[in-house]
């Protein structure tokens, strides 16, 4: 007797870059009924949408593209908040595990929310200039925030073409600027350790200096000399080496302890976005992995930040705010990489160039706080439609 399938269904979904990720966004309400709320039947969805989990690591079966920039689903509705436009959930897929990650933001994909939310009718129409910018609120739902997008729009459409350039992207777009309001933990422990650096002792690596900032999203910092790099590493450097990547992971989750994010260790395999593991240096000449040349007066500081196990072709967007974040605030590694001292904006160098963070911060009664982190991003869209899966995969 022949076995009988369940065909395949069709989900709308808008695949999009933003920033130097690129993801798989949907609308709420276009959602599956049972995929509309968090839960088993929803990760189950996403995984398949995006071809996880995946032994061979390469999701050639999805949408995804085999790394952490661009493994990614975000869904969007209307916002549930007052003085809000649009709600942004994001999760991060794992690549060759079963599980999608829900416990942070993902601050590239920021820059695409607000040309999805105009162009899904989810902004009303009154904040949408015929020509001009468009100030697109968003609640970033993962980690309870605040996000302003400022959209282009030209004759009523979000202007996603332009000449504004973006190192880690190849070709230019329209320029979107992102602000990150209150960055820091919610309950305003920005270091949840009550230090700016901490002796972080790592069994059967070592003992490193850390600054452990939730700012953006979750980051631990070490110096790169500590650490055995200079701060110039490309990703082959770095993820061809299953020891270092071993140790990096080690380092991330004794830190995920100390930061209180995690109670055991253990716990570091299914919390996989954050926090994440950056190592900083001052400035050196290097080739980019583009090979353009970064020289040491292009840049303030170097950072090379991992992400879901590897280092990060570019730099995270999250991350990127927690390192404006962290430079902002004298005394962090951060500040000192880039030579100490108050400074409201940095231009890091990253493996494929250099990317500008800004961020205000304040210090009141001992305690320090940001008010809002700003950078510029880019978005496209790369193909809008339906994705399929197969209707019982979830």
């Amino acid at each position: 007797m022949k076995a009988t399938f369940v065909p395949q269904i069709k989900v709308p979904a808008t695949y999009i870059r933003g920033g130097t990720s690129k993801g798989v966004f949907f609308s709420l309400e276009d959602l599956p009924e049972r995929a509309q709320v968090p839960g088993q039947a929803r990760d189950n969805l996403l995984l398949r949408v995006i071809g996880s989990p995946d032994p061979y690591g390469k999701q050639t079966d999805g949408m995804g593209g085999a790394t952490s920039s661009t493994s990614k689903t975000v869904i969007l509705s209307k916002s549930s908040q007052p003085d809000h436009d649009v709600d942004y959930l994001f999760g991060q897929v794992s690549i060759d595990k079963p599980f999608v990650d829900w416990s942070g933001n993902c601050g590239n994909l920021t820059a695409a929310v607000g040309a999805f939310a105009i162009s899904k009718g989810l902004v009303d129409a009154s904040r949408v200039p015929e020509n001009g910018i468009s100030v697109v609120r968003i609640w970033q739902a993962n980690i309870k925030k605040t996000i302003v997008a400022h959209v282009p729009v030209t004759n009523g459409e979000v202007q996603e073409t332009g000449d504004f350039e973006l190192d880690g992207v190849t070709f230019p777009a329209a320029e979107v600027q992102v602000e990150f309001l209150d960055p820091a933990d919610g309950d305003g422990a920005m270091f949840p350790t009550g230090n700016l650096v901490d002796d972080l002792e790592v069994p059967g690596v070592g003992t490193f200096n850390a600054t452990m900032i939730n700012a953006g999203i979750p980051t631990i910092f070490l110096n790169a000399e500590e650490i055995g790099y200079n701060g110039t590493e490309l990703q082959e450097a770095i993820n061809g080496d299953p020891e270092a990547l071993a140790k990096f992971e080690t380092i991330r989750a004794h830190g995920a302890v100390r930061m209180g994010l995690i109670e055991h260790i253990d716990e570091a395999a299914k919390r996989q976005h954050t926090p994440k593991v950056a190592f900083v240096a001052k400035p050196k000449d290097y080739l980019s992995s583009s090979g353009k040349q970064v020289t040491t007066k292009d840049i303030d500081l170097l950072v090379r930040a991992l992400s879901m196990g590897k280092l990060h072709h570019a730099m995270m967007g999250t991350a990127a705010v927690a390192i404006g974040t962290a430079a902002a605030i004298p005394g962090t590694l951060v500040n000192l990489a880039a030579g100490g001292g108050e400074r409201n904006a940095v231009r890091f160098g990253h493996p494929s160039g250099t990317l500008k963070v800004g961020a205000e911060a304040r210090q009141a009664d001992g305690e320090w706080s940001v008010t809002k982190a700003i950078m510029s991003r880019s978005a496209r869209v790369l193909m809008e439609g339906w994705v399929r899966v197969p209707g019982d995969s979830f």
